[in-house]
């Protein structure tokens, strides 16, 4: 058995051993956006470190847990922090926990991320449903042997996001009363802040927010055939007269106070799944 399936397989059964039976969605919850499990019913957390093989959060922010229980009627394991190449992370371990919420039975995926704003059009605090991403490293976690237990050598990313769930999404904002965009994101590594040069090149390149993470679990849930849904909170937007530094803290701070309207347009879009 491949070293990388035996990790993802072992730590899948020691967390079907804490709470049994299989999840229907899973969900990545980013920087400042952890509120969300406060609303599951949970039947078990489980600390990242106690989990075998599974990476561990090292961004303040991103409490680190494992929240498995009912979200919105559906069995849901969310989880509270994830892992960007920046830390140190391979892309094999930033996506491993995918992997294991796939293992778990969970079909679709909700992926939320704290980004700076690109287009100019958008506000501090905006919901981005994201439509389409640009790798721009270009680097991907599928490289290396590939497993047919996780899908194709070659997957399709043409439409890496599941229209359908954009409709539920839209559907769900309108139902709170709340106006969401649509757009492209654009990953980078990180974790440096943009430059000026940099954020020109990403606008002109038709990015409408910019992030250190998303894409490499998005494209490993493809290749596994899930249904995706992507949301992004727009923390900054990248005024190209605005010199004013970006602190992490800024973003941790803009991602909570946009997190209770997060918080109901998921909750609702996975009772509609």
């Amino acid at each position: 058995m491949d070293v990388e399936l035996e990790r993802v397989e072992g730590a899948a059964a020691f967390i079907r051993e804490r709470a049994p039976g299989p999840r229907e969605v899973g969900i990545i919850l980013g920087t400042g956006l952890g509120g969300l499990a406060e609303r599951i019913d949970a039947d078990a957390v489980i600390p990242y470190g106690e989990i075998p093989h599974f990476p561990v959060s090292t961004v303040p922010s991103h409490r680190g847990r494992l929240i498995l229980g009912s979200l919105g009627g559906k069995r849901v394991a969310a989880l509270q922090g994830r892992f960007h190449h920046y830390e140190g992370y391979d892309l094999r371990e930033v996506v491993r926990p995918v992997r294991i919420l796939a293992a778990l039975g969970a079909k679709r995926l909700a992926v939320t991320c704290a980004t700076g704003g690109l287009n100019l059009t958008f506000n501090t605090g905006d919901l981005m449903l994201i439509k389409d991403h640009i790798n721009l490293p270009q680097l991907s976690p599928l490289r290396g042997e590939n497993l047919e237990e996780w899908g194709p050598r070659f997957p399709d990313l043409k439409t890496p996001y599941s229209p359908r769930l954009m409709e539920l999404a839209r559907d769900s904002a309108k139902e709170i009363g709340v106006e969401v965009r649509e757009g492209v994101y654009v990953w980078v590594t990180g974790p440096q802040i943009e430059t000026l040069a940099e954020t020109l090149m990403l606008r002109n390149m038709g990015a409408d927010a910019v992030g250190m993470s998303t894409v490499p679990e998005v494209t490993a849930a493809c290749q596994l055939g899930m249904e995706i849904l992507g949301v992004a909170v727009i923390t900054n937007v990248h005024y190209p007269d605005d010199h004013r530094p970006i602190t992490i803290e800024e973003v941790v701070s803009q991602g909570e106070r946009a997190a209770a309207i997060l918080v109901e347009l998921i909750e609702r879009t996975v009772e509609k799944i």
